[in-house]
């Protein structure tokens, strides 16, 4: 039996093309709970903002909406697993409370509570936005000068007055930088537009993983305790790149790291891919749904570790044509694969 990792998805992975993704959720009585714990709130149902007739970014990338669809996409993946030996489970910002869920340290439900609270809570507050910016070019060749240069950059505008600016995730190739309107501002007038696209402003994301957020931790500290949290069944991997081992793990640890330092510092998602790569050496990266945009993040992740040897993205594209690595649930061919 093929090993494997998975790698839950974060925020801006539910878009248009998604839509219609929970048609495949594989526990009907699950879903059903989640939308009675969404009206009981006063809020629409996934069910409802997943079978609208079209896709709105101002209802469905909301922080309430989306976190929601995104974490009940990512566990319907996950019950539909089949044939494949987990050995740890990852994800990317959002996507640790994914994690916790996937890998039973959140009771399907409780993960549910923790995803549509920080979320609402994120949105409720919206305390300053995110942009994307690569530091890798088009072939994904490492190039640790341009990070260090960018890193220097956003470090400087930090220093200014009114100017808060932060490295927000390490992803791969990109930069999320995170910061408020007069840090972003300076980092978009600082840096050339490449790929006739960055940088990117990410539309209704607040300054996530950045001292910004402290509001909202201690608020989720306040509805969120740690009854809710277990041991988990599998590793996790989180995002520093630490290990929360099964049986080593402690329930209040898990909520300070998840309610404090996941909220209010960088996270590092290229580290955990390292970690998930060298410690636990699986078959398969498996990335479930919503979307497939993790991928390059998790391709890119393997490149910089010199994972198998890959130095470039023709490398990657070789080794997974020979002998695929990657595993996106939300392509039908390699979702065959592993359900």
């Amino acid at each position: 039996m093929k090993t494997a990792v998975l790698i839950c998805p974060g925020r801006g992975t539910y878009t248009k093309t998604e839509l219609g993704s929970l048609a495949r959720f594989p526990d009907r009585p699950l879903l059903a709970r989640f939308d009675a714990a969404r009206t009981a709130l006063g809020q629409e149902t996934l069910s409802a903002l997943d079978g609208a007739a079209s896709y709105s970014v101002a209802k469905h990338s909301r922080g309430d909406n989306a976190s929601a669809l995104i974490y009940a996409c990512t566990l319907g993946d996950r019950l539909a697993l089949q044939g494949v030996n987990l050995v740890a489970v990852t994800g990317n910002s959002m996507g640790w409370y994914s994690a916790l869920a996937c890998a039973g340290a959140l009771s399907p439900e409780n993960g549910f509570t923790v995803v549509n609270t920080m979320g609402t809570l994120m949105q409720e507050r919206l305390i300053g936005g995110q942009l994307v910016y690569p530091f890798l070019g088009e072939d994904w060749q490492p190039d640790p000068a341009r990070k260090a240069d960018l890193l220097a950059l956003v470090a400087n505008i930090a220093t200014r007055p009114d100017h808060a600016l932060a490295l927000s995730i390490d992803l791969g190739g990109m930069l999320v930088i995170a910061g408020n309107e007069a840090g972003l501002k300076a980092f978009e007038a600082a840096v050339p537009p490449v790929q006739g696209r960055f940088p990117l402003r990410l539309s209704n994301h607040a300054a996530f993983h950045t001292a910004l957020q402290a509001p909202v931790a201690a608020e989720g500290r306040a509805r969120l305790p740690e009854t809710l949290f277990r041991q988990p069944d599998l590793p996790l991997i989180d995002g520093r790149g630490h290990v929360w081992w099964p049986g080593a793990a402690t329930t209040a640890a898990l909520r300070d790291y998840t309610l404090g330092h996941q909220v209010v510092e960088s996270y590092d998602f290229t580290t955990a891919i390292r970690t998930a790569a060298r410690e636990f050496a699986p078959d398969y990266f498996i990335i479930p749904g919503p979307g497939t945009t993790l991928g390059g993040a998790v391709a890119q992740s393997l490149i910089l570790s010199g994972w198998k040897g890959m130095t470039s993205k023709a490398d990657f594209q070789h080794q997974q044509g020979e002998c695929p690595l990657l595993v996106s649930m939300a392509i039908p061919e390699q979702r065959a694969l592993v359900t």
